[in-house]
Parts: structure tokens; C-alpha cells; sequence
């Protein structure tokens, strides 16, 4: 199939590696395991008695961990929000890390199959799990209007949302949009101008894939459940490729490395309690060697927290939820 996993190339693969601080014996989880290049890095880096827990919702993915031949090492086909229920289900409480490298990946863009890419012709798909959930072409046929407009507006930060909207609802009473080059040819007409080397299309395919894969949503559920499964002194890795990701992952973060106020205050400092996270420095950006052999690392950033022993306030990063991006 297009995208193989030699064409896969692991994003900030040694700061990643560096983060997680891998001991030999631990138990770690690779969120989203795509072709597997973070996870065959980790599982070189663990001992006979380590572990190592992989999820993807995608069934290619699934399948191509499934070729890996290693007892220390099992795949599930479920979103990085099943975290807990997988780890119920494997008979581990507890973690040492947690990696999660979000957004699309090479094989799935280079799949005119699955629709994520304007490059080629393909059907307008873009789901991550072909099994579940309307495509993308499914929902522009029923939305209405404004919903189409406040989509793109909201996930594609496309300054050209309602042109867009109205030409996409003009161009379906004419005949259904199911083709990629179709929509981006729609987009076209409708966007003025655009940054220099950028499609027209760019942004309006990237609200689509957010909004049909709910992919925000699954930040906002993944890192609560990760950071309840962490051991004290285990980290989460997690690297974004958009500012809306970013943006949340950041929030997220800052939230569980407050302590929580109590009730009687004043205290003197050296009373209040510890929080449940501590960040790791700044977000980790790629090396210009590495954009260079790799221009999608471009836009990623790397962040890491490491837990304490404090109690986690879980309802607080739930209440954050996905609508964590606009602040």
C-alpha cells in the first residue's frame, strides 16, 4: 500500500526517546502507534522484563503491529482515549510512561484512499477508522451551512470560512462533493489569497479531519486518562503538529502542575501541597537537520511532564475539555 513503513519517519525521535528517561523493566504505552517507529525504538531501549502497550484506531496501523514478533510487546485497535479500558484489560494498573504523537500520519497522507490528502484524487474520506463514524464527505452532504462555516472557522483557523461555506453548499445542489480534488477545487474559488506555498485547501481539509475524527476531543479525554495511569516519577511525552493541539496539550499540562489551593489559607509556603505534575521544559521543536530530511517535523513540538506522588485532580482537566484551544 502507499506509505510504507520504511516511508515513515519518526518525529523527534531522540528527544522523545530522552523524555521518556526508559527503564529497562518498565511498562509503557505508545498511544498512537501509526508504523511503529517510536515503538521500535522503545522496545530496543527496554529490558527482557519490560513492556511495552501500543493502541491505534486505525486498522492498517493495527496491522502492521501485529508483524512485530516480540512477547514484551501487544497491539489494540482502539482510539488513545481507551487508554484505561486497554490497560484494564491487559492487567496493568500502573505505568512508567505514556508517548502520544498526534494528528495524521505519512501513510494515511500518502493513501489517496483514505482521502486526508488534496495532493491526490481520493475519496472524501479522511477517518482514521474506516469502521466507524460518518466520512467527511457524509457530513459536508448534510450540515448546514453555518455548521460548515464555524468548522472550518473553528478547526482550520481559515480566515475564508463563510466564502468557503457558501461555495461548498452551491457546489453540492449542483452534484455531491466526494472527491478530494473536487473539494479542493471548490476551496479554491472561494479563498482570495493565501500565505506563499500553501494550498488554498490546507486549512479547510484540516477542520474537516479534526471535526470527523474528533480529534480535540480525544486530546481532552487521552491526557486525563494518562496522567491518572502514570506512576509517581512517570512521564508523558506528547507531540502536536497544529496550535489547536498544542494549545490544549499545553492547558492540560498547566492545570495538573498547580496545586490545589486549600481550604485554609494562609499557609506558609513550605505547607502547601505538591502538584500532581511536574513540566518538563519548554516545548522540544525539531533540529533544522531534521526538517530538512524531514519537512513535516516542521511545524512539531514536544512537551513533557513527569508525575509526583500528589493526588491528581481529575475533574479539573475533564471540566477543561476540548474547548481548551481558545485561551
Amino acid at each position: 500500500m502507499p506509505g510504507s513503513e520504511c516511508a515513515h519517519r519518526p518525529v523527534l525521535l531522540d528527544e522523545v526517546l530522552q523524555a521518556l528517561a526508559i527503564a529497562p523493566a518498565g511498562t509503557y504505552v505508545d498511544l498512537t502507534f501509526g508504523r511503529g517507529g517510536h515503538s521500535r525504538a522503545i522496545l530496543a531501549r527496554l529490558g527482557p522484563a519490560g513492556r511495552l502497550i501500543a493502541l491505534d484506531r486505525d486498522p492498517q496501523a493495527v496491522a502492521a503491529g501485529r508483524a512485530i514478533s516480540d512477547p514484551r510487546f501487544s497491539i489494540h485497535h482502539a482510539a488513545a482515549s481507551a487508554l484505561e479500558r486497554v490497560l484494564d484489560a491487559s492487567g496493568v494498573r500502573l505505568v512508567q510512561g505514556v508517548l502520544a504523537d498526534l494528528g495524521v500520519s505519512s501513510p494515511q497522507l500518502e493513501d489517496p484512499a483514505r482521502g486526508f490528502s488534496f495532493r491526490s484524487d481520493g475519496p472524501l474520506d479522511m477517518r482514521m477508522d474506516p469502521s466507524r463514524g460518518p466520512t467527511a464527505a457524509e457530513w459536508l452532504a448534510q450540515a448546514s451551512e453555518r455548521q460548515i462555516r464555524e468548522a472550518i472557522a473553528r478547526y482550520g483557523e481559515e480566515r475564508f470560512a463563510q466564502p468557503i461555506a457558501k461555495a461548498i453548499v452551491a457546489a453540492r445542489r449542483r452534484a455531491p462533493i466526494v472527491r478530494t480534488r473536487q473539494l479542493a477545487a471548490i476551496v479554491a474559488t472561494a479563498v482570495r489569497s493565501r500565505e506563499a506555498g500553501q494550498d488554498p485547501a490546507t486549512r479547510t481539509f484540516q477542520a474537516l479531519r479534526i471535526l470527523v475524527n474528533r480529534e480535540l476531543e480525544e486530546i481532552a479525554r487521552m491526557i486525563p486518562a494518562a496522567l491518572a495511569r502514570l506512576a509517581p516519577g512517570g512521564r508523558l511525552a506528547v507531540v502536536s503538529f497544529h496550535s489547536l493541539e498544542d494549545r490544549i496539550v499545553k492547558r492540560l499540562l498547566a492545570a495538573a502542575a498547580v496545586a490545589p489551593l486549600p481550604r485554609d489559607l494562609p499557609l506558609r509556603a513550605r505547607e502547601m501541597p505538591e502538584p500532581a505534575l511536574k513540566i518538563l521544559g519548554r516545548a522540544r521543536r525539531p533540529s533544522a537537520a531534521e526538517i530538512e530530511s524531514n519537512p513535516r517535523a516542521r511545524s512539531a513540538r514536544l512537551r513533557v511532564a513527569e508525575r509526583t506522588g500528589a493526588p491528581l485532580e481529575r475533574a479539573l482537566l475533564e471540566r477543561i475539555g476540548p474547548d481548551a484551544w481558545r485561551s
